[in-house]
């Protein structure tokens, strides 16, 4: 079992990672939005990164579950969930879940933007809440050092 300092650093910065690939995920859709990129470069830079996202979060939450964090991992499950949902129901004539024939119809974009934001939104909560988590678990015990007369010790 690892430290909970350590799982909990490991959370954040998986976290991080993912936070800053949906930044990206989003820069990507509102430029396809705008013209500024065709669709078949914007469904090929997004499809890359969907499996390495969804990896990275089982990853976080086999770390959780082995560390014993049974509420963070059960918090995990349904975006978890979600994304395996979005993979495993793309059409098999489709090139992923970003497909450059598609992305235009039936508002597509939207829903790309939509879900993004979602889990945006999802992995900010779920930074502050790992971030607490780690707070909490670097302030167990005493992290002042004394002795029985309550003398400070300050070596380090």
């Amino acid at each position: 079992m690892l430290p909970e300092t350590l799982v909990f650093g490991i959370a954040l910065l998986i976290t991080g990672v993912i936070l800053f690939l949906l930044i990206y995920f989003v820069i990507i859709l509102s430029d396809l939005e705008c013209d500024y990129l065709n669709a078949q470069q914007c469904c090929s830079k997004l499809n890359f990164w969907v499996v390495p996202r969804l990896s990275a979060h089982c990853f976080l939450a086999f770390i959780l579950l082995m560390n014993g964090s049974w509420f963070l991992f059960i918090a995990n499950l349904p975006m978890i969930g979600w994304q395996v949902y979005d993979l495993v129901k793309v059409p098999s004539g489709n090139l992923g879940i970003f497909d450059p024939a598609e992305i235009h119809n039936r508002g597509m974009v939207k829903k790309h933007m939509r879900d993004t934001m979602i889990g945006l939104g999802f992995y900010m909560i779920i930074f502050f809440v790992y971030l607490y988590c780690m707070i909490i678990a670097m302030l167990k015990g005493d992290p002042i050092k004394r002795h029985e007369e309550e003398e400070i010790i300050t070596d380090f």
